[in-house]
């Protein structure tokens, strides 16, 4: 049998799930309130080595596999807010992983392992108002001027913008070339000419803060390049299958958490006289859910396997093939998703409706996934072509 973890992945299973059930889910109302969870979050997930469990040691993590990433993304959705979760991945599996990939050792030194350690905290700018899924349309632009380089232009629903002391951000050194002629920029948010414009309120992952930013002459000096100049889209194809992969994960832990919901509610919950999960119907329906979800996690699961061995033993770039896989598994787990939420809550009736019960959180929480790391129709379209059709 297929079994990926050993006793240590399992040790740091236990810390990751202490620390979403103990140390940040008593706190879920307050900060879903809140519409923002604390910055120590941030610098006690780095003190457990939690963020940086999956990188190597001389780059500020503990040295592990990437099945170390798969752990912390299925224990941490037991906090019930998916808007911390997605913070927290943010952070050590969007944001990061390219400067642990292609940073020189002076990037690693001063934002790679502060992040990895909590003390910093980053955020990802690659969407723009005029631009999501087809990065060809950023229009933000970085032009060199001597040693520096100066940023114009905005960024839009940017998970920890509002308190992000570091931006991976994606522009055009070479507007001319569309995609080809991207650069990713390590921007200090300290910067003059560089602002939070908005804090965004979204539909659900209240928790979370989502921001619109501004950049109007912002000067960095050259030495803030990551990797080379106009080679920014490979790069991000390489990070997009990181965000899509770690976002299966956490979305299939969510799924287990409120099928256990609906099952307990279900046991408890009589109709005409008769427990609902006595009733036929729902006997089938919730086979059939737990039935799709075992199929997320087996595609899921040989995804990772992929991406363990290529990036971790082979390293090296991710191949064309896993490429597709993850891609297809961001679709399908995606879509499963938005089916096993809608099923749950209707299990609840109207209770699921109410905001106290958290599958009613769980509902809205997961809408984001089919949108976030590339929507699902523009991964198909992606696909389609990996495919040569």
């Amino acid at each position: 049998m297929f079994q990926p973890f050993t006793e240590e992945h399992e040790h740091f299973r236990k810390t990751v799930r202490d620390f979403a059930e103990k140390e940040l889910a008593p706190h879920a109302d307050e900060w879903e309130e809140a519409e923002i969870f604390p910055d120590e979050v941030f610098r006690r997930a780095g003190e457990l080595g939690i963020l940086g469990a999956h990188y190597p040691e001389d780059k500020g993590g503990s040295g592990g596999d990437y099945w170390y990433s798969v752990v912390k993304a299925q224990e941490l959705p037991r906090c019930n807010m998916a808007g911390t979760v997605m913070g927290l991945l943010v952070q050590s599996d969007m944001a990061t992983p390219v400067i642990g990939d292609i940073g020189t050792p002076e990037q690693v030194e001063e934002f790679l392992k502060p992040a990895l350690a909590g003390e910093r905290i980053a955020a990802l700018g690659v969407t723009e108002p005029g631009a999501g899924s087809d990065v060809a349309g950023i229009r933000t632009i970085a032009k060199k001027d001597g040693d520096d380089y100066i940023l114009n232009g905005s960024k839009t629903y940017i998970t920890n913008g509002t308190r992000a002391s570091f931006v991976t951000l994606l522009a055009k050194t070479r507007p001319e070339a569309g995609a080809h002629g991207c650069s990713f920029f390590l921007v200090p948010t300290d910067r003059p000419g560089y602002a939070v414009s908005r804090k965004l309120k979204k539909l659900g992952n209240w928790s979370s803060d989502t921001a619109e930013l501004f950049l109007e002459d912002v000067r960095i000096p050259k030495r803030y390049l990551l990797g080379e100049e106009d080679q920014a889209f490979m790069y991000l194809m390489q990070n997009f299958q990181t965000e899509r992969l770690i976002a299966c994960v956490s979305t299939l832990a969510g799924c287990d958490i409120a099928l256990q919901d609906a099952v307990t509610w279900a046991r408890d919950r009589s109709v005409f006289g008769k427990p609902l999960i006595k009733r036929e119907y729902w006997q089938q329906k919730l086979v059939d859910l737990y039935t799709q979800v075992e199929a997320g996690k087996a595609l899921t699961d040989r995804c990772v396997d992929r991406y363990n061995h290529e990036k971790y033993v082979l390293k090296q770039p991710l191949s064309f093939e896993t490429v597709k896989l993850v891609s297809m598994a961001k679709c399908f787990v995606s879509e499963l998703a938005s089916g096993v939420m809608d099923q749950c809550l209707q299990i609840h009736g109207g209770a699921g409706y109410m905001d106290e019960y958290r599958i009613s959180r769980a509902w809205r929480d997961q809408r984001l996934v089919r949108v976030g790391g590339g929507t699902t129709e523009t991964l198909r379209y992606y696909i389609a072509k990996l495919m040569g059709f």
